[in-house]
Formats: C-alpha cells, sequence, structure tokens
C-alpha cells in the first residue's frame, strides 16, 4: 500500500479525517459529527466529544487505507477555541468554542495592557479571542493550580500521545503569542493575573511535536509511534489546501461569508484593524481577513430552487448590470472595513430577480477586490496565484464575475478541505511547505477573464466611491483601490 499522511480537522460540526498519498490523491476520508450547546454570546461543546469523534473518524480511515504506512500527522482548530484540563488531561469544563464571546468586559483591559504588544502584532484581542477567555475563566474561579489551558487540537495531540505537547503558533495567536519575538508576553499575562504555566510551549507549525501512544491503535486505528506534527488553525489549514503558500499568492473562500487570506514575507501592519496574520510553517506571514458579505444574502434573498435559473440568466448577461450594491445580509461589516452599522445599500433599480441576483453577485466580487486593495495597501504584493474555493465555486456564472472584477485568472483547486490541508502540511516535514503543496495540489480548472473586464472596473470605482461617500471606507484606502486600477482596465 501506498504511504499515506493523515490530517485531522476539528470542525464546529464534525470532526474530519482524512488520509491523502505523497502524490495528493485522497486515499480514504471519513467524518463524524459534533454538537454544540449554544445560548445568546455562548458557545460550548464537550471536549470529551472532539475525541471520540477523532476515534470513529480515524478509525474508518484506517480500517479503509488496510494497513498502509501512515508517515505522519497533524490536527487543525477552530481559532481561539480553548478548554481547561487537570493533569491527567481530562476536561475541567465545556470547552469554550471560537465565537463565545462572554468576555465582553474584559477584552478593553486586555486590549489597554497589552497594547504595545498588539500593536507590534497589527491587530487588537476581540471578546472571542482566546486570551480574553482566559481572563474571563480565572475571574469566575475557574482556574486552579496543577491545570492547564489547551487550544482544541492541543488536547487532541495530547490524547493521542498520552502527554502534553507543545501548542502551535497559528492556534497560539489568539492567546496572545508574540509571534515577531517567539514568546508569550509573560508581562501582559502577569498584569492580566495569568501565569503563562497554565499554557503549553509553543513551536511553528509543521514541527514534529511527539508520537503516538501505544493505546493509539486500540482507539484510533493509528500505530504507536507515529509522528505527531504541530498543525494551525482550521482557516490556514484551508489556505494550505487551496495551494497558497508561496509569497504573492491568494486564497478566496466564498460561503456564508467571505474570506480572503494572502501570503506575504513581512508582517503587514494595518492602522485599521481588519487584517491580522498568522504565521507559516516556513516562517511567511498569512495576513486574512473576513467579511460578513457573502453567499448568506443570497440565501436569505431566493429559495434553492430557484439558483439553477438564475445562474443561468447570470451567465447570459452580455454586460454589467450597473448597479452598485453592498450586499450584507445583517448589520455590521469587519472586512475589508470595519462599521458595526454598515447594511445593505443598492444605487439602482432592480427590473426583476434576475437583474437583482446578478447584482448581488457582482456586489460581492466587487467586495472581493476592495479586500485584496486593502491588503495591497498595506504591502501585500498585488500579482500572484489566485485560488478561490468554498460553496460560491459551484456558480459558472459567478465564477467569470469574480474573474473579470479581479482581472486575473482564478484557479479551482481539486481538494479544498482543511483535513486534506493538514495531511500537506505533514507531508511538509520531508521538505518543505512549498514542495509539499506542489507535489499534493493539483488543479480543477482555471477561469479567465474576458472582455468584460473594463466595464466592471468602473463600475467597481464607483462601488469605492459610495463607500467612501459613506464614511464607511478611509479615504486613503479608497485612493489606493482606485488607483489600483489603470484606465485600459488593467490592474497596476
Amino acid at each position: 500500500m501506498e504511504p499515506v499522511y493523515l490530517g485531522i480537522d476539528l470542525g464546529t460540526q464534525s470532526v474530519k479525517a482524512m488520509a491523502v498519498t505523497t502524490s495528493g490523491r485522497v486515499a480514504a476520508s471519513s467524518s463524524a459529527p459534533l454538537t454544540s450547546t449554544r445560548n445568546g454570546i455562548r458557545h460550548e461543546q464537550n471536549a470529551e466529544d472532539w475525541w471520540n469523534a477523532v476515534c470513529a473518524s480515524c478509525s474508518a480511515v484506517t480500517r479503509q487505507v488496510d494497513g498502509a504506512p501512515i508517515l505522519g500527522i497533524a490536527v487543525d482548530a477552530t481559532s481561539g477555541t480553548i478548554v481547561v484540563t487537570d493533569s491527567q488531561l481530562r476536561p475541567c469544563g465545556p470547552a469554550l468554542m471560537y465565537d463565545d464571546a462572554r468576555a465582553l468586559a474584559e477584552v478593553d483591559e486586555v486590549n489597554r495592557i497589552g497594547d504595545s504588544v498588539w500593536q507590534q502584532m497589527s491587530y487588537r484581542m476581540q471578546p472571542s479571542w482566546a486570551l480574553p477567555k482566559i481572563v474571563w475563566l480565572s475571574r469566575q474561579g475557574s482556574l486552579s493550580p496543577n491545570q492547564r489551558i489547551l487550544h482544541q487540537n492541543d488536547f487532541i495531540n495530547a490524547r493521542l500521545a498520552g502527554e502534553p505537547l507543545p501548542t502551535d503558533s497559528s492556534n497560539a495567536l489568539k492567546t496572545g503569542y508574540h509571534q515577531l519575538e517567539d514568546r508569550w508576553p509573560d508581562d501582559v499575562f502577569n498584569t492580566l493575573g495569568i501565569d503563562s504555566e497554565f499554557l503549553p510551549k509553543v513551536v511553528r507549525p509543521g514541527v514534529r511535536i511527539g508520537v503516538t501512544r501505544r493505546r493509539a491503535i486500540q482507539e484510533t486505528g493509528i500505530p504507536a509511534g507515529t509522528p505527531i506534527y504541530a498543525g494551525m488553525t482550521d482557516g490556514c489549514a484551508s489556505q494550505i489546501a487551496s495551494g497558497a503558500v508561496s509569497p504573492g499568492s491568494w486564497s478566496s473562500v466564498i460561503g456564508t461569508t467571505l474570506v480572503l487570506k494572502g501570503v506575504t514575507p513581512n508582517l503587514l501592519h494595518d492602522p485599521h484593524g481588519v487584517i491580522y496574520s498568522h504565521r507559516s510553517a516556513d516562517g511567511m506571514w498569512l495576513p486574512g481577513g473576513a467579511s460578513n458579505i457573502g453567499a448568506g444574502i443570497i440565501a436569505k434573498e431566493f429559495k434553492a430552487k430557484e439558483l439553477p435559473r438564475l445562474n443561468q440568466s447570470a451567465a447570459a448577461a452580455e454586460e454589467p448590470t450597473g448597479i452598485v450594491m453592498y450586499p450584507l445580509s445583517g448589520r455590521g461589516e469587519r472586512f475589508p472595513f470595519s462599521n458595526s452599522d454598515a447594511t445593505c445599500f443598492a444605487l439602482g433599480q432592480f427590473d426583476s430577480d434576475e437583474m437583482k441576483y446578478r447584482a448581488i453577485l457582482e456586489g460581492i466580487a466587487c467586495t472581493e477586490r476592495l479586500c485584496v486593495d486593502v491588503m495591497v495597501a498595506g504591502g501585500a504584493p498585488r500579482e500572484g496565484d489566485f485560488f478561490i474555493s468554498g460553496g460560491a465555486t459551484k456558480s459558472e456564472a459567478f465564477n467569470q464575475i469574480r474573474a473579470d472584477v479581479l482581472c486575473r485568472p482564478l484557479i479551482v483547486p481539486s481538494v479544498t478541505e482543511a483535513a486534506f490541508g493538514m495531511a500537506v502540511l505533514a507531508a511538509s516535514s520531508a521538505d518543505s511547505l512549498h514542495q509539499a503543496a506542489k507535489r499534493m495540489v493539483h488543479v480543477e480548472k482555471i477561469i479567465e477573464p474576458t472582455g468584460q473586464s473594463s466595464m466592471y472596473l468602473e463600475q467597481y470605482q464607483k462601488f469605492v466611491k459610495e463607500l467612501k461617500q459613506r464614511g464607511w471606507l478611509d479615504p486613503a484606502l479608497a485612493c489606493a483601490a482606485i488607483k489600483g486600477v489603470t484606465p485600459e482596465g488593467v490592474t497596476k
């Protein structure tokens, strides 16, 4: 049997395990469901459920590969999810999930005390980030000596190895890890009353951190002694799966929302606080941001059975609608600008549902372009391979609109799941992340821009000017975005 790497994705609704060969063929995959407890800003899961789901999915995968050598494992996690355990790695309470925002009262203090560090890292803490939640737990009396604070994938790695292992700097980002100086900010922690002894040591993603214990084969089917490599967050895992690992490359995922990530040799400094950067296995920076724009408004405005007809009509259109639209499905935006009061607007009249649908697609594409322009204004290189994934890629009409608005070819990878990205990360131990991705990530198709790009860019300029006029977009960013388009409609 051909050797495989095992990638494990700890999602919100399920755990997925995937065995991938060194050439990038998916040899086996399996998933197991997870359940959450939600109540307002509260979101919890039982960490034992994570382990049970890992055991179920990995057991199914190892049966499918039937004795193929497993060369290594890497595990991703939802960003900012933490659990407190005792010295025996047993949960002391429910895990606080990535979007649990009960630390509202603590986040201002965390930002004030750690301001100089967060400025160096070019971000500000948010209530759902791990460090404010740790402060909240401490003040609730939920931390005591001999306990540990683990990120979601730390818990699984520890169970696989039978002992605590180092965490990765990607998941440690929202816990306050200083990625420029490779250390926990002990002075900040001390002022906040947090002992860094509660937290694991930190290594870069892709570093070998341990091996699976003897009991692992009984519980998961994974042979004892299998190397475990430090993972990343689920968003970074998806970026690796797309193939966007070289400087200048981009990964854009449009599902319910839009997530854009790039690759840069240096840390981007964003005075507006809408971009934050992870550190990759090879030391590159992965700047990114998440917009509230996405397919959510399509589900809100149209029935699923209408979409084939609407997509067919959008594909047949010979020119843009000319309607400037910011298609938010709710209130508030976080990227490419931050404005808690932003809402959907459209300048122009819809003559039909078909026109409204296409205007929404154009508005999402313009937002995607602006996200790129904001990153470029912060110092990211514009040119480079542009990979797209997410549910939106199922619409050929939308793919073409995006290529025309961005004025660049769009690459759709064959496999884009986070578990695949973790298999690639584990495989990078053999040489480098760049080489592993080159071997394992394959292209399904490429969408080239058409002659409509110049018309779309005229509409894009109006889009940017309207956002500036409303006071949502900083004038300097608006100017940079508009200057990124030449009179001929080609990006500089």
